[in-house]
């Protein structure tokens, strides 16, 4: 009699990067992307990781860092939201245009994602704590698709709060998730040592 190997379960992350990259440095700390792709694999079984990010030039080496630690890059158009007041700009005061602020709304890409993808996968964990993405987590749900709900911490929509069972919140995993800077001049590490005790 031939036994019949059970085919291990497709699991797709969809990451709304901004959410989270936001989220953890509020929380007062520093995400480390290929401790965090390790985590999903090992913790949650994930085969395939999207990772949803607005495109800004200047960051081409992170997205090359993060497909190398085995995310899948979907880059989003973004856009500069500066908007120099009329008397600094009458006064040629840059100052405004130094802090450049670009957006790039990535809700809608993520959600046609998952639709497109749907049958590839037989999980689906979101990584957002955005309400935005309720109709897909709800029907993620109805379908028995959806595995978990990872959110930053314990700021995420109320929304969710009949999917509780599946939330799970990354600021608990904060120790093995941390980026360290291992570049700190020793000194300073000591003097920050000296100075808690």
């Amino acid at each position: 009699m031939r036994r019949k190997f059970k085919k291990p379960a497709r699991v797709y992350a969809f990451i709304d990067s901004q959410n989270l990259n936001i989220s953890v440095q509020r929380g007062g700390w520093k995400m480390d992307w290929k401790k965090f792709r390790q985590f999903l694999a090992d913790a949650h079984g994930v085969t395939e990781a999207f990772m949803f990010i607005g495109y800004v030039p200047e960051y081409e080496s992170l997205y090359e860092q993060m497909h190398d630690a085995g995310y899948k890059i979907v880059l989003k158009p973004t856009f500069d939201m500066t908007r120099p007041r009329a008397e600094e700009a009458k006064n040629g005061d840059d100052k405004e245009q130094e802090k450049r602020v670009t957006k790039g709304n990535v809700d809608a890409d993520l959600v046609l994602w998952a639709m497109k993808e749907l049958s590839q996968y037989d999980k689906a964990i979101l990584v957002s704590g955005d309400g935005d993405y309720y109709s897909l987590v709800e029907y993620l749900h109805e379908q028995g698709k959806l595995l978990k709900i990872l959110t930053p911490g314990s700021h995420y929509s109320g929304l969710y709060n009949r999917f509780d069972e599946y939330i799970v919140r990354l600021d608990h995993h904060k120790k093995e998730l941390a980026y360290y800077d291992h570049k700190r001049p020793r000194g300073k590490r000591v003097a920050n040592k000296a100075q808690n005790n």
